[in-house]
């Protein structure tokens, strides 16, 4: 712009110059060199301008790139800053979380340590009241062992009592020396029931000794108004370790049976009464004797062989729910001790009659048809004329 300016000016004064020819000349061409000068020395000053421009040019291009860099720059800072700001208010916030949590976690582990405390208390007390239970139980047990003899003495004297059978304690047994616990006496015969209970707690030496039992009846078996068949009379709650009910020894057969069994054996035993000379029985009644006695023998054997089968059997569940789940064990136990099984209880001097067990038997029957279970066959059949 200033070059032009200047041309503009130069031009003016040639344009002057020719008009004035004849005027002051030197004057003019002084001014002229001065002004060329001048002009060389504004020329020089625009060309140094210039470069300064495009320095300057360059230098302002650097500056926008700066600026636009700075704006980048100030865009990252702000999106740091904001995410810095952010991540700043969830560390709080996980700050403020995780003391909850561990203030929580706290509270939790002490109400556990408490219930825990409180379980083992009460699994204490449970177990306390089990090895109490278990210890009144044995001690039932023992009792019922020692008071076995007593009980099988009461027992036969009881039945004896209501069916007008002749009862021999051991004190008027007619031998000397050897004398059985209880024996009855029916068409001149004695009949022995030596009533044998464990001696201790420990029950795998009693079918041994009770083997050796039958061997020792052999004082007793030796006198001929002695009846070969004797009985040995065990506490029921033996019959789980004893496997075998009968025995032959020599002249004599001994049976092993619990005082529930007493009464229809020594029934059976009576019905021989009934003839006065066995030698008067026809074939078919001495058949019929035998048929009766020989099934309240299979009955007695048979119901200790099934008492003996579902007590190792309950045992045997008994051993297999000790596995199930704690918490279910826990609850199964509670329910255990709420419950309480009421059998029926023997009074003296009430006879049970048959006609109420038949009764009872026809209601079972027939509760078993409405549930279509079906019955046992058996295949023993008893003459109609046999009471």
């Amino acid at each position: 712009m200033e070059y032009i300016i200047l041309v503009v000016i130069i031009a003016g004064f040639g344009f002057l110059y020719k008009q004035k020819p004849n005027t002051n000349i030197d004057q003019n061409n002084s001014r002229i060199i001065e002004l060329e000068k001048n002009l060389s020395s504004k020329e020089s000053s625009i060309k140094e301008l210039e470069k300064e421009k495009d320095i300057l040019n360059v230098q302002m291009k650097s500056l926008e790139e700066l600026k636009t860099k700075k704006t980048e720059l100030e865009t990252a800072l702000k999106s740091v800053s904001d995410e810095r700001n952010d991540l700043k208010n969830k560390n709080i916030k996980l700050n403020n979380e995780e003391e909850k949590r561990i203030l929580d976690s706290k509270k939790e582990i002490e109400a556990l340590i408490t219930l825990k405390q409180s379980a083992e208390q009460e699994k204490q007390v449970l177990n306390n009241k089990r090895v109490s239970e278990k210890a009144k139980e044995f001690e039932e047990i023992k009792s019922q062992w020692g008071r076995h003899e007593k009980d099988v003495e009461n027992c036969i004297r009881e039945i004896c009592r209501n069916n007008i059978i002749k009862y021999i304690g051991q004190e008027d047994f007619p031998h000397p020396r050897n004398k059985p616990d209880n024996s009855i006496e029916i068409m001149d015969q004695l009949i022995v029931f030596d009533a044998k209970s464990p001696a201790n707690n420990n029950l795998d030496n009693f079918p041994k000794y009770i083997k050796d039992q039958t061997e020792s009846l052999k004082k007793y078996a030796k006198h001929d108004d002695v009846k070969n068949d004797l009985f040995l009379v065990i506490p029921s709650n033996t019959l789980n370790v004893i496997d075998q009910f009968s025995y032959k020894i020599g002249e004599y057969n001994v049976f092993v049976v619990t005082k529930d069994a007493l009464e229809p054996i020594i029934l059976s035993l009576k019905k021989i009464e009934e003839y006065e000379f066995v030698d008067k029985l026809s074939p078919e009644e001495r058949d019929n004797v035998c048929s009766v006695i020989g099934k309240f023998a299979h009955t007695t054997k048979r119901r200790i062989q099934i008492d003996n089968f579902f007590q190792r059997e309950f045992l045997n569940t008994l051993d297999k729910a000790k596995k199930l789940p704690r918490e279910i064990l826990e609850s199964v136990i509670e329910f255990e001790n709420a419950e309480k099984l009421n059998p029926p209880m023997e009074k003296r001097k009430k006879i049970i009659y048959t006609k109420e067990l038949k009764d009872q038997v026809d209601e079972v029957e027939k509760d078993m048809e409405i549930r279509n279970i079906p019955k046992i066959q058996t295949n023993i059949s008893f003459n109609k004329d046999i009471s």
